[in-house]
């Protein structure tokens, strides 16, 4: 008789799902409520937030309000119906692909219906069996996830090493010496939990010297937006934008919406849309959507002091923290993680202190997506936030760890608090 596949779960929840009771509608799945800004409600209250993907402060931009209401008026959520490849292509689609290709000085532009899925979708649609994938090791899930599909071979680099990229191209380029495979780089515009810029230049001068050939892939979800003198990413900000041959951007996050895209050659996204099963079978990105990016992106192109907003509260929130003796990191984007050290129960206590009694909320990061003994608060600063949200922060982060260095925050279990159900 076979075993029943749901027996598994009752004695193995997952590296953090083993927490779920105690955790569940206040350390994960929390609600936060209101329109979206600085400041939101958390369990009826007023909470300063840095955890927002809200870069530009465009998600209540009254433009940006105005274009998706009235195309949603005028729309509605279920044109177009289908996948585009069927019955779900529209003038609207192709426009924002041409203006996207435009702004990104690409010859052409695929729209993704989602980051996550998409991102996922272009790597299996890139490389087959008899090519190899080499990837930097603090790649985003959704990296990891479409090298799952992968049937041949992949090799991982340490985060942004250069010298382990030449071992590993090193072992790459032998395995396809004698087929008729090539070689697909995947590495990360900015990493999204760390905030450092991946090392494209240092990857492009290996292909410059000759020594090896590959293909670069840059998920730049966190860059597109937010750095590079017109906001194009890592690429432009470190001079390799036309290196990239892939280049992967989402409306998540600078654009405060659903969608992404890829940029690429012409004949590289017209092979995409006749082999990418994630699109090809999935219904198209609904039309107020597509218009509602069409403005983000206007915007974005036409009114650069929303980026300029964005990094003068970055420098002043990241300047702030270093001159008080905090760890940041190796952060050169918007992205500001502060590294602290204790245990999960130590990292759960604080979190709540933060929340319930200073009134600022942000995400905690805790093994195995840092080591152990490891607390990482990220803080996402946007245009939004201003200079007195920063100065706040600062003083409470002086006095919390203080608390957590006295050891105020140890204890045998997690915080104990009334989670939603």
């Amino acid at each position: 008789m076979a075993k029943d596949i749901f027996e598994k779960i009752k004695g193995n929840r997952g590296p953090i799902g083993q927490f779920a009771k105690g955790v569940h509608g206040y350390f994960t799945f929390p609600k936060l409520e209101g329109e979206i800004g600085n400041k939101m409600m958390f369990r009826g209250k007023e909470c300063l937030v840095w955890s927002v993907n809200n870069y530009l402060g465009l998600a209540n931009q009254p433009e940006v309000r105005k274009a998706d209401a009235d195309a949603a008026a005028k729309w509605g959520m279920a044109y177009p119906m289908g996948s585009r490849m069927m019955t779900g292509q529209t003038s609207e689609h192709e426009a924002l692909e041409n203006e996207l290709s435009d702004f990104m000085k690409s010859e052409d532009t695929i729209l993704l219906n989602f980051g996550y899925q998409g991102m996922v979708s272009a790597i299996d649609c890139l490389v087959d069996r008899n090519d190899v994938i080499v990837y930097d090791s603090e790649s985003h899930a959704c990296i990891l996830d479409g090298m799952r599909l992968h049937s041949g071979k992949r090799f991982v680099f340490k985060h942004n090493d250069m010298e382990s990229f030449d071992k590993q191209m090193e072992r790459a380029t032998k395995l396809v010496e004698n087929t008729d495979g090539g070689i697909l780089v995947i590495t990360e515009g900015v990493f999204g939990m760390a905030g450092d810029q991946g090392d494209l230049k240092g990857i492009v001068e290996f292909r410059k010297s000759g020594k090896y050939d590959f293909r670069l892939f840059v998920d730049d979800a966190h860059g597109f937006g937010t750095i590079g003198e017109k906001g194009m990413g890592a690429g432009e900000h470190q001079g390799v934008h036309e290196e990239i041959d892939v280049l992967f951007g989402t409306f998540a996050k600078s654009m405060a919406s659903i969608g992404a895209f890829i940029c690429a050659k012409e004949q590289i996204v017209e092979y995409m849309r006749y082999n990418m099963r994630s699109q090809m079978f999935a219904k198209s990105l609904p039309m107020p959507l597509v218009v509602g990016a069409r403005k983000r992106l206007e915007l974005l192109r036409t009114q650069p002091e929303h980026k300029a907003n964005l990094w003068k509260i970055a420098t002043a929130l990241q300047e702030g923290l270093k001159e008080n003796g905090f760890n940041i990191g190796d952060t050169n984007s918007a992205v500001t993680p502060v590294f602290l050290q204790g245990n999960l129960a130590e990292a759960t206590n604080l979190t709540f202190d933060l929340r319930e009694n200073y009134s600022i909320f942000c995400s905690i990061v805790i093994y195995p997506v840092v080591p152990k003994g490891t607390i990482m608060l990220r803080l996402i600063p946007t245009a939004a936030h201003t200079l007195d949200d920063v100065q706040h922060t600062i003083d409470t982060f002086k006095i919390v760890k203080e608390k957590l260095d006295k050891g105020e925050y140890k204890a045998e279990e997690l915080a104990d608090v009334e989670v939603d159900k």
